[in-house]
C-alpha cells in the first residue's frame, strides 16, 4: 500500500499537525489524558484487546515503544503514539512513571525511549542535509517499522519517500488501527513525507528487498536506512544477512542508523515478554565486515543522545558512559545492560 500527498486516502485525509518545531525540547509535563485520547475509540480498544501476549509480542513491543513516544510527546511530538500504543500500555507506563516521581528516582520510566527516538530523528535530519544537494530525490527506508509514525510528523521528510517493511499482520495492525480512526470520523494527521509505501514482508524468512523494490524503491538515490527496535529480534545469521543486503544493494548514498544491545541486555526478553537474540557489544568493528564504514557509537547520555533529558550524573546511563565496555559488571556482578545508538554509512 503506498499513498503520496496528493492522494486523499487513509493516509491523508485531514491536516491536523499542531508540532510547530520538531526539534524543541522543553521540560514538559509527562502524562497522557486517557479520558479524552483517541485510544479510548471502542474500535481502537478492541483491536489492541485482540493482541496475543505470547502469539503477537512483536506488535506489543511496538505498542510498548508508541507508549513510551506517548508518555514523553512533549519532546517527541507524535500524532499517533497514543492510539497507536492502546490503552493497556498507556496506564502501565503511566503507573510506572508515577512510581518513579513519588520515589523522585534518577531514571523515569520511559526516558531511555525518549531520547532513542529523538536521535534516530536528529541524526536522519543530519544525512537528508547532508546528501548531495543535486539529488532532489530521498528515500527513508524504515525496517521492522511497527508503530513508528514519522512519515506523519517530521518535515525533514518533505522530499522523501518512506517505505514502512514489516510482516505483513503487523502492518495490517496498523493500518487497521488508522481506519477506525477514519471510520470514527477522527482526522488522521498531515503526511509530512513525499510519499509513504507499506511493504509486506516477513524481513527473517522471505525476499523483502525484491518487495521493497516492487513498492517503488531506486538504489541509485541517496537513502537513509532506519533500524530501531528491530536487529535485536532477529537471529544472529538473519540479521548478519540484512545488514549485508543493505550494503550489497547500496549504489548510492547511503547512511543506517540502527540500536544494539549488548549481550547483558538481551536477557531483559523475560522481564519485558518479548524475545531478543542478536546482540553486537563492539558494533564498530562488526559493521565494517558487512560493508559498512565510518561507525560512529553512542551511548545514552553522551553529548549527542541526550537532549537535555538525562541531566543527573549520577544517572545510571551516566554511570555506564564511564564504565569501559570491556567491564561487564559492577561491584556487585549486577550486569551492565547497554543500549548503543549507532551511525553508519555504506562502502560505495
Amino acid at each position: 500500500m503506498s499513498a503520496g500527498k496528493d492522494q486523499p486516502n487513509l493516509n491523508t485525509v485531514v491536516v491536523s499537525s499542531s508540532n510547530d518545531d520538531e526539534t524543541a525540547h522543553g521540560p514538559g509535563r509527562l502524562g497522557v489524558n486517557l479520558a479524552t485520547s483517541q485510544c479510548q475509540l471502542e474500535a481502537v480498544k478492541r483491536l489492541h484487546n485482540s493482541l496475543d501476549p505470547e502469539r503477537d509480542y512483536l506488535e506489543r513491543s511496538a505498542c510498548q515503544t508508541a507508549a513510551g513516544r506517548a508518555l514523553w510527546n512533549h519532546v517527541i511530538h507524535d500524532p499517533l503514539a497514543e492510539i497507536f500504543a492502546g490503552d493497556v500500555f498507556l496506564r502501565g507506563l503511566q503507573e510506572k512513571v508515577r512510581r518513579d516521581q513519588e520515589k523522585n528516582a534518577r531514571e523515569t520510566a520511559g526516558v531511555m525511549m525518549a531520547v532513542r527516538t529523538l536521535w534516530f530523528d536528529a541524526r536522519l535530519a543530519e544525512a537528508l542535509a547532508r546528501f548531495d544537494s543535486a539529488s532532489t530525490d530521498h528515500q527513508v527506508v524504515l525496517l521492522g517499522a511497527g508503530m513508528d509514525a514519522r512519515a506523519y510528523r517530521l518535515r525533514s521528510l518533505n522530499d522523501c519517500a518512506v517505505f514502512e517493511v514489516d510482516s505483513a499482520k503487523a502492518l495490517h495492525f496498523k493500518e487497521a488501527i488508522l481506519q477506525a480512526m477514519v471510520d470514527a470520523g477522527e482526522p488522521l494527521p498531515h503526511l509530512e513525507a513525499k510519499s509513504i509505501h507499506r511493504v509486506r514482508a516477513d524481513i527473517a524468512s522471505e525476499n523483502w528487498f525484491s518487495r521493497l523494490t516492487a513498492a517503488g524503491f531506486e538504489v541509485h538515490l541517496p537513502t537513509v536506512w532506519i533500524l530501531e527496535g528491530f536487529l535485536y529480534y532477529l537471529q544472529e545469521a538473519s540479521a548478519k544477512e540484512t545488514l549485508k543486503c543493505i550494503t550489497q544493494n547500496s549504489m548510492s548514498e547511503t547512511v543506517m542508523l540502527a540500536d544494539f544491545m549488548n549481550e547483558s541486555s538481551t536477557h531483559l526478553a523475560h522481564e519485558l515478554k518479548t524475545h531478543f537474540y542478536f546482540h553486537s557489544d563492539w558494533p564498530e568493528d562488526l559493521l565494517p565486515m558487512l560493508g559498512f564504514s565510518q561507525v560512529k557509537v553512542s551511548q545514552i547520555g553522551d553529548p549527542d543522545a541526550n537532549f537535555g533529558l538525562i541531566n543527573d550524573e549520577l544517572n545510571l546511563f551516566h554511570q555506564m558512559r564511564r564504565v569501559s565496555r570491556h567491564v561487564k559488571a559492577d561491584v556487585n556482578g549486577k550486569p551492565y545492560m547497554r543500549l548503543f545508538l549507532v551511525e553508519s554509512w555504506a562502502h560505495r
